[in-house]
């Protein structure tokens, strides 16, 4: 039979995962991960050329200078600033959403981090670089998904889960 916990460890436990700044932490940690892959796929892969893993995904170094799925690419540069723009102040306020979690709202304060670390993870490459560097791409035959990177799917998976706490969390809920 498994020792139950002492009070002071639930307790530990609770304020590590209901802290807000443990949705800081997990930006950070999102971010350097992002970054390195980011290096390593500029470094290690040929621009424009996949390299097969499976079937079906492959690793391709690619530059979008747009936003999700290359929007505004074409736009002549303007967006560049732009959409720093429009990252900068989504992160400030995904960042203040943060600080004002109920210790409680611990699903809610990861996907906020998991958000938090994606958009800044890819402003980082739009600001340093001009455009984001893309690298996993997924395909069924010659049907292809855009490329995309660690920051896009930490931003996915945070927007995945923040719908997923909307729908479960009880302050969603009407009485």
């Amino acid at each position: 039979m498994p020792e139950a916990k002492s009070g002071l460890e639930k307790s530990l436990a609770s304020r590590a995962l209901g802290n807000p700044w443990a949705g800081f932490i997990l930006a950070l940690l999102v971010i350097a991960l992002d970054q390195c892959t980011k290096m390593w796929a500029s470094n290690e892969l040929v621009y424009r050329v996949p390299v097969e893993i499976t079937a079906w995904f492959d690793l391709m170094l690619a530059h979008n200078t747009g936003a999700a799925f290359s929007f505004l690419a074409s736009a002549g540069g303007w967006q560049r600033w732009f959409l720093a723009a429009v990252a900068l102040l989504v992160s400030v306020f995904v960042a203040v959403w943060l600080t004002r979690l109920e210790p409680q709202q611990r699903l809610l304060g990861v996907s906020l981090g998991l958000i938090l670390g994606g958009g800044l993870g890819n402003l980082v490459d739009r600001v340093t670089l001009g455009y984001v560097v893309d690298f996993i791409s997924w395909h069924y035959q010659s049907w292809y998904w855009p490329a995309f990177n660690i920051a896009d799917s930490a931003i996915f998976c945070g927007a995945i889960l923040l719908l997923w706490d909307s729908f479960t969390s009880e302050s969603g809920k009407s009485e």
